[in-house]
């Protein structure tokens, strides 16, 4: 699955187009290199999202075309989501 979508599915960004958007302008890494909306995502992947001041990185468990709103974090585990003190 491609990255913009797989942050659309997993709903880490609302939107394909601001997934796209972020991939672009290097805010987005997967195992700690910057991506391209069109890199295909595997299992065991860590992507890490900056938005704004905000901060997220995940493992990729699993991977699926489509969920509901309530399994969307279920495609994902939480490393660190930039809200903790150093």
């Amino acid at each position: 699955m491609r990255l913009d979508k797989y942050l659309k599915v997993s709903r880490l960004i609302k939107r394909r187009t601001v997934a796209n958007e972020a991939c672009d302008a290097g805010r987005v890494l997967v195992n700690a290199k910057p991506a391209r909306a069109s890199y295909d995502i595997k299992v065991g992947d860590l992507i890490e999202v900056t938005l704004g001041s905000r901060s997220i990185r995940v493992k990729v468990l699993t991977i699926s075309e489509t969920v509901g709103k309530g399994q969307a974090s279920d495609l994902y585990q939480i490393l660190s989501d930039g809200s903790e003190e150093h």
